[in-house]
């Protein structure tokens, strides 16, 4: 009789959340016609299906080749990275204010990138985005290393907290040594650190595009164990789980998704804390839900935050990332205050 009751029930939950993610994904598709057609320059939806499909060189063509399109492509990618890392971490740490700066991804592509100017002359995006993504794939593996210090089958969601946050701090401070003897290093640091997703050409959308991919699939690889951890590591170790084994592939997985946005687009604040929030309602707690929903509502909220910079400060814009602190802040705020934070 039970067995007869909960199939019906099952399905019925597997239907909602298959309505729910064809949902997301016309959010998602919304989202980006909004970002190909909305600008200082406003182009019709037809002119933008019209640049799309044919090879004709009008204003409206090269606007959307060379500038919408690549804008809209990596926004793409660094909204369901943030995304995805921001659910993973939080899965990871049980920690509901977590988010993948929290491995020093963030400050370790900072340094990375203004180290590249100041010592080797980089003097373009295309050429210290891979030093930024050296870094924060290197600021990872610290913090990780740190993390196992001192314990046993792998790092704890404290120790990674702890270790991230001292890495994190002495890197910020390095960083902050650095430009201030460097004024190109400092205007460099200054607009990548407001985070943008504009004038990132194809070659930007082709160099981080190989680690993404990687990072999401070892992703959905990660979720059944991350289940298993979030029923605690003693019922997880019954149930058959190698628990650092499952730690270490979600921390590789963070460090790609995190690490290659962030060296591509700078410091997009507060995506990876909200989107997970925002997606667990809708999922229910498990994560081989959670992390495509999480990947899909990071692609929506950051495209549409960058529709938004676009059109409240003509003729100019505000990048995205402050758009994302203005929107983020009052939710973090909320998060705080929140008598009975979601249990994790």
């Amino acid at each position: 009789m039970s067995t007869a009751v909960a199939l019906p029930r099952l399905r019925h939950v597997r239907h909602r959340r298959l309505l729910t993610l064809t949902a997301l994904l016309a959010a998602v598709a919304v989202a980006v016609v909004l970002s190909i057609t909305i600008g200082s320059k406003p182009v019709p939806l037809t002119d933008a299906w019209h640049a799309l499909t044919a090879s004709t060189g009008t204003e409206n063509d090269i606007i959307i080749r060379s500038l919408r399109l690549p804008r809209t492509a990596i926004g793409v990618l660094a909204g369901i990275a943030l995304g995805v890392a921001g659910a993973l971490m939080q899965g990871h740490t049980r920690n509901p204010l977590a988010d993948p700066g929290l491995l020093g991804v963030t400050q370790g592509a900072a340094f990375a990138m203004v180290a590249s100017i100041i010592v080797l002359g980089a003097t373009n995006l295309y050429a210290y985005i891979w030093f930024g993504l050296a870094g924060a794939l290197i600021a990872s593996v610290g913090v990780f290393a740190l993390g196992m210090v001192g314990g046993s089958g792998g790092p704890t969601p404290v120790t990674l907290a702890l270790a991230g946050t001292a890495v994190s701090a002495f890197l910020y401070a390095l960083t902050s040594a650095l430009v201030l003897v460097d004024e190109q290093a400092m205007d460099v640091f200054r607009f990548w650190q407001s985070g943008s997703i504009a004038s990132r050409g194809p070659a930007v959308v082709w160099q981080v595009l190989p680690f993404i991919l990687v990072g999401l699939i070892l992703a959905m690889i990660n979720a059944p164990g991350l289940n298993a951890l979030s029923l605690g590591e003693d019922v997880a170790r019954s149930l058959g789980q190698n628990i650092a084994l499952t730690r270490t592939i979600g921390v590789a997985s963070v460090t790609l998704l995190a690490g290659a946005s962030v060296a591509a687009c700078g410091a997009l604040a507060f995506i990876g804390l909200i989107v997970p929030h925002l997606a667990r309602p809708l999922s229910g707690t498990d994560h081989r839900w959670l992390l495509p929903y999480s990947g899909l509502v990071g692609v929506a909220l950051l495209l549409v935050a960058d529709v938004i910079g676009r059109v409240v400060a003509p003729p100019g814009e505000l990048e995205v990332g402050v758009v994302l602190a203005l929107m983020g802040a009052p939710f973090f705020i909320a998060l705080v205050r929140r008598r009975k934070p979601v249990r994790l």
